[in-house]
């Protein structure tokens, strides 16, 4: 059993944090640090962050230091999705419904991402026209990897994140984690043994509203997606678990593990499930 933990929201979902050792006063407030910080660059849902910023006025903005590495990953998974994933679906969830206000009401039809207006040159990014970021499909998972950094960085070696389903786990002893059926919170369709790695999932009925709308949108069209509900990626650090989980809704699961070290579980809308033989777990289903 962990020796300390801790539960807090923050980034509009439920944090929990276990560690071997004690969680201090110091070490919290740098764990809230950290995530605050995170909000003021990439939230689209408050006015002043850097990408309300982007949204308005054309120009060249400095990063932060986890910037470039979250932008690269973005470019990465847009090739291996032919464009379907990317960092500009933020105007297209705004007219869904998923907005500043989460009014969760269409004003208009979905819009196809944007291409080739942002260039990124070392930490600067060059902003052409004005654009909606939505880093969601691996904003949280880096993050998770940051707060992470911040236990370490105080000497906690042995930790479990877990931030709305985006896992980080650090020490000798595993973690064994249920993977929640598509649909029905109180079964599970198989389980995951999680040893200093991350495990990221996404599920198009997590944030559901309408007429069918989720939060899972193919950047091609501006659609959501239809034909898989449910994805769980493992990688070696969250940030790349996030983003492959959103992968594997558009992308040919060996596509994806041509480029990435990568194992996963992918839930069709009509009940098939296909998974990694490597998987470090089994699938019941």
């Amino acid at each position: 059993m962990p020796a300390d933990s801790t539960w807090f929201d923050a980034i509009g979902t439920r944090w929990t944090i276990s560690a071997d050792g004690p969680l201090d006063a110091t070490t919290l407030a740098r764990v809230h640090d950290r995530i605050a910080g995170y909000d003021e660059t990439w939230s689209r849902f408050r006015d002043d962050s850097l990408v309300a910023r982007i949204s308005r006025e054309a120009g060249t903005y400095r990063l932060p230091p986890e910037g470039p590495a979250l932008l690269d990953l973005y470019d990465r998974l847009n090739e291996r999705t032919a464009g379907a994933v990317s960092p500009l679906v933020g105007r297209s969830l705004e007219r869904l419904g998923y907005d500043a206000d989460l009014s969760l009401r269409p004003s208009g039809p979905p819009l196809p991402a944007p291409s080739d207006v942002l260039h990124l040159d070392g930490d600067l990014l060059h902003v052409l026209e004005p654009v909606l970021l939505d880093v969601g499909a691996a904003g949280k998972g880096q993050l998770v990897d940051l707060v992470g950094a911040e236990l370490r960085a105080c000497g906690v070696d042995g930790f479990l994140i877990d931030a709305g389903g985006d896992l980080l786990h650090a020490g000798d002893r595993p973690a064994r984690v249920g993977l929640r059926q598509p649909g029905d919170p109180s079964r599970v369709i198989g389980v995951v043994e999680l040893r200093d790695a991350a495990l990221c999932g996404s599920g198009v009925d997590l944030r559901r509203w309408g007429d069918g709308w989720h939060h899972v949108l193919d950047a091609r069209t501006g659609w959501p997606t239809r034909d898989v509900v449910a994805t769980w990626a493992v990688a070696s650090s969250a940030m790349v678990a996030d983003g492959l989980a959103t992968a594997l809704f558009f992308a040919d699961p060996d596509r994806l593990e041509a480029a990435f070290d990568l194992t996963y579980v992918r839930v069709h809308a009509d009940g098939t499930v296909r998974y990694s033989l490597g998987l470090p777990g089994e699938v019941f289903a």
